[in-house]
């Protein structure tokens, strides 16, 4: 049976739903700079949301020094399944910003894979994207919806980060380890994404139901991985990159192991619904030259004092968080609470253009089967890569974004018919690499390296 995507006529390529808020506006921004490009998918666009006076005063901002373009605006709420439900009927991408995703997301994915429409969001958030998983992933493929979560930079850095690293090994070596290290770097302050804080804050209030949704599920195949997992100490100096280190709780480590149980699944990677036969070769071959690993992300600094009050952050987090009054604190004075990382006026322009990250990946490998056999034998060769770019939370993420969803709609007959899934998975052979590359966000081999056992 013919998909929506293939047999209906839209009134738009693509909605911005959320376009009011923070991240939103930046994303309009974003989408504005190749609305007018000849070869871009995006030919017609609609912003979206609950107030639409807002929604046009983030677009005279997005536009600004220029007059805003006639750019239609719809009304939709998430409390209106009615509204979501008309709003995605005229669309055949909807990108979604509003977030907490865990308080608001799930009537846009139910609304997005009822009406078969193709779904894309920042979400960083586990608990919400297993949920999406479960409830939808058989219901979204049957109706050609294709929902793919933390297309921001969460965790899109992290997931075509891993993939570029894991392919610069030789085909004999036997990947045992990628450890991604996360530098966030400014000239002035660096200030968070809120929505970022608050998702964190949730996140510590639901981690039971984090745990009893794994366990009413059937446990996921896993790749099968040369060596023991990662030993992670709380606290690390990293001598290769000279950093101090501490272990983050990021989305990103579980959206990778997704996307490797995935291939695992799926050892040629997921089939385009229409996709060529040279297509289908590239597919087969990049998939080949994956090797899984144990993944795990920390955030890291030159300064131990910068670790220190990442610490005190998350010591606030996950001890006030786990109380609805703590909880109202913590939402309440975000700037204290995070010794000034996060503020709910969100960061001025100059601190945004000022910020960079860099995300180092360590990778440990042996350097062929009998070194991995050996019985207590380590890794022998290390390899260093890189990924890097602006600002993350509102010039990195609008940029992936975007860049995802023109992927989707220049090249959806290469891509799954539909379904629930990281991004890892649906873009890594795509071109998702070089188009980030080509709008400013690197990716670098820095160095090889034997190591003494």
């Amino acid at each position: 049976m013919a998909s929506r995507q293939e047999t209906a006529v839209f009134d738009f390529d693509l909605v911005i739903f959320g376009a009011s808020g923070f991240t939103g506006k930046y994303v309009i921004r974003e989408a504005l700079k190749f609305l007018s490009s000849p070869s871009c998918p995006v030919r017609t666009l609609a912003l979206a949301g609950r107030n639409p006076s807002k929604i046009s005063e983030a677009l005279a901002w997005a536009a600004s020094p220029s007059t805003p373009p006639p750019i239609p605006v719809l009304s939709a709420d998430v409390s209106d399944p009615s509204s979501l439900l008309a709003m995605c009927r005229r669309t055949r991408l909807l990108i979604n910003c509003v977030g907490p995703f865990r308080l608001y997301g799930e009537p846009v994915v139910a609304a997005c894979v009822e009406t078969g429409t193709d779904y894309l969001d920042v979400c960083g958030e586990p608990e919400f994207m297993e949920r999406m998983e479960v409830k939808f992933h058989e219901s979204a493929k049957e109706a050609g919806a294709l929902v793919v979560s933390a297309c921001g930079f969460d965790s899109v850095p992290a997931e075509m980060g891993f993939i570029f690293h894991s392919r610069q090994w030789e085909l004999q070596t036997k990947l045992n380890q990628v450890v991604a290290y996360v530098v966030l770097e400014s000239e002035r302050r660096i200030v968070g994404n809120l929505g970022t804080y608050e998702s964190a804050v949730l996140g510590v209030a639901n981690i039971t139901n984090l745990q009893e949704l794994r366990q009413s599920r059937p446990r996921r195949v896993r790749p099968q991985i040369a060596g023991p997992p990662i030993k992670h100490k709380s606290i690390e100096y990293q001598n290769s990159l000279g950093l101090w280190a501490l272990k983050l709780p990021s989305a990103d480590a579980f959206v990778v192991r997704r996307t490797l149980s995935a291939l695992t699944e799926n050892p040629e990677g997921l089939e385009g619904v229409d996709e060529k036969d040279d297509y289908k070769e590239k597919r087969k071959q990049f998939w080949m030259m994956v090797k899984p690993a144990h993944f795990g992300v920390k955030i890291g600094s030159k300064s131990p004092f910068e670790i220190l009050r990442f610490m005190l952050t998350g010591l606030f987090i996950g001890i006030l968080g786990v109380f609805a009054f703590g909880r109202k604190l913590l939402f309440k004075f975000p700037e204290i609470f995070s010794l000034g990382w996060f503020r709910k006026r969100g960061p001025t322009e100059e601190e945004v253009h000022s910020a960079t990250f860099k995300m180092w990946f360590v990778g440990k490998a042996y350097s062929n089967a009998r070194v991995a056999s050996e019985g207590d034998g380590k890794p022998d060769t290390e390899i260093i890569t890189r990924v890097s770019g602006p600002e993350v939370g509102y010039v990195a993420t609008p940029i992936i974004l975007m860049q995802c969803a023109i992927i989707v709609l220049s090249q959806r007959h290469n891509l799954p018919k539909g379904g629930v899934y990281p991004p890892g998975i649906v873009f890594g052979p795509t071109n998702l690499q070089e188009r980030l590359q080509a709008n400013g966000i690197c990716f670098d081999f820095i160095s090889k390296k034997s190591l003494g056992n």
